[in-house]
């Protein structure tokens, strides 16, 4: 599994833990939204200076967000994350569906 889709998975796992929106994390990590949501999609690649103040706005631990996932079922709202799936394939089968011409 991608590094990237363990971090955002984790990130997503502790703020829902916690029982915090998107927005309101944005906020405690001064980001925006859209970048926090990235995160927890796989893709995007933070730092590891804004991890450590993406934990600390979850009362949390860097190292929590490093831990491979036991089993993640895919639902609608984590689809963009499926397990074992990296972003990269993903975003090729994408490009090549949209390449392929209607009928």
């Amino acid at each position: 599994m991608d590094i990237r889709v363990v971090v955002g998975l984790n990130v997503q796992r502790l703020r829902r833990e916690r029982e915090i929106s998107q927005e309101e994390l944005s906020l405690r990590s001064d980001c925006t939204r859209g970048y926090l949501s990235g995160i927890e999609t796989g893709r995007r690649n933070p730092t590891v200076l804004f991890l450590a103040d993406l934990a600390k706005a979850l009362e949390s631990d860097v190292s929590e967000f490093f831990v491979k996932p036991a089993k993640v079922r895919a639902t609608k709202k984590n689809s963009a994350v499926d397990a074992g799936e990296s972003v990269k394939k993903r975003t090729s089968r994408a490009k090549k569906a949209r390449a392929r011409p209607s009928r």
